[in-house]
C-alpha cells in the first residue's frame, strides 16, 4: 500500500506546488482513493499532473469535512472523473455531481481492510487501512480530537501510523504506542511531536511518498 501526499501546506520537491490544503492518494491492490482535494482545483490538478498520477485512474474520493481547503479541488477533479465514488460524512449536503455519493455517520468498512470512522462529532470523519504492520490512520484535520478518532477505528485494529492534519493537538502521549506520524496539513505542534517522538516522526509535504 503506498500514500502519496499530493496537497500540503509545504513542499521541497521541484515542480511541485504547496498551498494551504490536504489531499493525499491512497493506493492499494484494489484501489485508489484520494483522501480529500485541498483548497485550489488548479493546484490538485497540476500536482497530480506533475506526480504522473492520473485522475481518471482514482476509483472513490473520500471527503473528511467540507471546510474549503478539504474540498476546494471537488470540481475539478470531477470535470475529469465522473466515475470515481463519492464517501462523505453524513452532514455534508450540496453535492451536485453525476458520479454516486454515500453518506457516513457511523464507523464501517467501505471495502476489505479499508474503514471509515463516519462523522465525528458532527464534524470530520476519517479514513484507516489495515496493513500487515496494523491500521494506517488517514485524518483531515482532527477537529473530532485525535483520541476520538483513534477509539473510533481501533475496533478494526491497532493503529500503526497517523498521517494527517491533527490541528492543536496537544495530547501528546497517545502517540506513544503509535509506529510513525506524520503530522501535516494544520498540525500546530509539529515540532513539539518531533521533539517527543524523533524516531516516530515523518516529514510530510506535498510529493512525500510512504509505503506500508
Amino acid at each position: 500500500m503506498k500514500i502519496t501526499i499530493v496537497y500540503d501546506n509545504t513542499t521541497n520537491k521541484p515542480g511541485l506546488i504547496a498551498d494551504w490544503g490536504w489531499s493525499c492518494l491512497i493506493e492499494t491492490k484494489e484501489k485508489n482513493i484520494l483522501f480529500d482535494t485541498g483548497g485550489n482545483g488548479k493546484i490538485l490538478l497540476e500536482n497530480l499532473i506533475n506526480l504522473n498520477i492520473d485522475p481518471k485512474s482514482i476509483d472513490d474520493v473520500v471527503i473528511s469535512h467540507p471546510d474549503f481547503d478539504h474540498i476546494g479541488g471537488l470540481s475539478t477533479f470531477f470535470n475529469l472523473n465522473q466515475n470515481a465514488i463519492i464517501h462523505i460524512p453524513i452532514s455534508f449536503r450540496g453535492i451536485r455531481y453525476s458520479n454516486k455519493v454515500k453518506y457516513y455517520d457511523k464507523p464501517v468498512e467501505i471495502y476489505e481492510n479499508i474503514f471509515l470512522t463516519g462523522e465525528l462529532d458532527k464534524r470530520e470523519q476519517s479514513l484507516a487501512i489495515k496493513t500487515e504492520k496494523g491500521l494506517v490512520l488517514i485524518i483531515g484535520c482532527g477537529h473530532p480530537g485525535v483520541s476520538n478518532i483513534m477509539d473510533s477505528v481501533s475496533q478494526f485494529g491497532n493503529i500503526y501510523a497517523i498521517i494527517g492534519g491533527l490541528h492543536g493537538f496537544k495530547e501528546f502521549e497517545v502517540l506513544g504506542n503509535i509506529d510513525k506520524i506524520c503530522p501535516a496539513h494544520c498540525t500546530k505542534h509539529k515540532e513539539k511531536i518531533k521533539m517527543l517522538y524523533p524516531e516516530k516522526y515523518i516529514e510530510g509535504g506535498v510529493g512525500e511518498i510512504f509505503e506500508f
